[in-house]
């Protein structure tokens, strides 16, 4: 059993690249405007499937031609959409990006669709989250929801992966319901109150999370690579260094690699390494989806294969 299910939002980037970030109130010519496919949910799900993975995408568009756009997009890359659902009413998600020179971005969200993701379409995926190894999500899409698929999941004995992004407070009883958490450093901070800044507070972190019922965790540290702890071992893992060219999408591209690495029973520290190299490779790359390395690239780099 390899299925994985992603629910999550799906968006449509809208990216400039310019050489520094504009102060408030400030107006700045900046380089080449980009549109490319994104959204959280869609990126993990097409970082999975690149990397081989059998991926069930469950997420809602609006009745309108990024909609449409998306789900064709994702047909290409080998998701099943049928659990895909349509609002009527709202657009579909939005996301408006600013790169600069570093390869930083600056990102606000317009949720649209995704804010109606509902109990009821996760239900109508409730044979494929029991058949899944894994069920991976995030956070653009209502909290309620989440938890209810985070308990769905949890009773048909998938592993549930959440990654906690963007930034906001969990209710209490989601932890014991997830198999693995995968937080930045900043959302680690907001999570459990330790200010994530060296090792010794980044083993802090990650033991609150343990405590409060979690089963895994990983905290990505960026550029540094990620920690990993449980009840019986931690270690940290070293990224690829890279010139950066557009962070945009890292922490997706990386979950949605660990997602298929964990599929396949892969040991701890083989999945986050691939996961790493995966995410490295991508910020090497402008936009979203559209970053998300192909298994062959990695392969060729570790000699890696499922």
């Amino acid at each position: 059993m390899s299925k994985i299910v992603v629910i999550g939002s799906s968006n449509t980037d809208m990216v400039v690249k310019t050489n520094r970030f504009p102060n408030p109130g400030e107006t700045i010519l900046g380089g080449t405007f980009f549109m490319f496919a994104g959204g959280k949910g869609a990126n993990q799900a097409v970082a999975a499937a690149r990397m081989g993975g059998d991926v069930v995408l469950v997420t809602k568009v609006g009745n309108d031609v990024f909609g449409k756009q998306a789900i064709e997009g994702f047909q290409k890359e080998k998701i099943n959409t049928y659990y895909i659902s349509t609002d009527h009413e709202k657009a579909s998600g939005t996301a408006l990006i600013i790169v600069n020179e570093h390869g930083e971005n600056k990102i606000v969200v317009a949720p649209g669709s995704n804010d109606t993701l509902s109990q009821d379409d996760i239900m109508k995926a409730a044979k494929e989250i029991e058949n899944a190894e894994v069920v991976l999500m995030q956070l653009e899409v209502p909290i309620s929801s989440v938890v209810f698929a985070a308990t769905h999941g949890l009773k048909s004995e998938s592993k549930v992966i959440l990654n906690p992004a963007p930034a906001q407070a969990l209710p209490d009883e989601i932890y014991s319901n997830l198999y693995l958490i995968t937080p930045n450093e900043t959302e680690a901070q907001l999570l459990t109150g330790v200010e994530v800044k060296d090792d010794d507070s980044i083993k802090e972190a990650a033991e609150i999370l343990l405590d409060k019922g979690v089963r895994n965790v990983i905290i990505t540290l960026g550029a540094r690579g990620a920690y990993f702890r449980n009840e019986y071992q931690s270690f940290f893992i070293d990224a690829p260094q890279v010139d950066a060219v557009d962070t945009t999408a890292a922490g997706d591209i990386f979950n949605g690699t660990l997602a298929v690495a964990l599929a396949h029973k892969k040991d701890w520290k083989s999945a986050i390494e691939l996961a790493c190299k995966a995410a490295s490779l991508s910020v090497t790359r402008m936009g979203a989806q559209a970053s998300a390395p192909f298994l062959s690239e990695i392969s060729s780099l570790s000699n890696f294969y499922f």
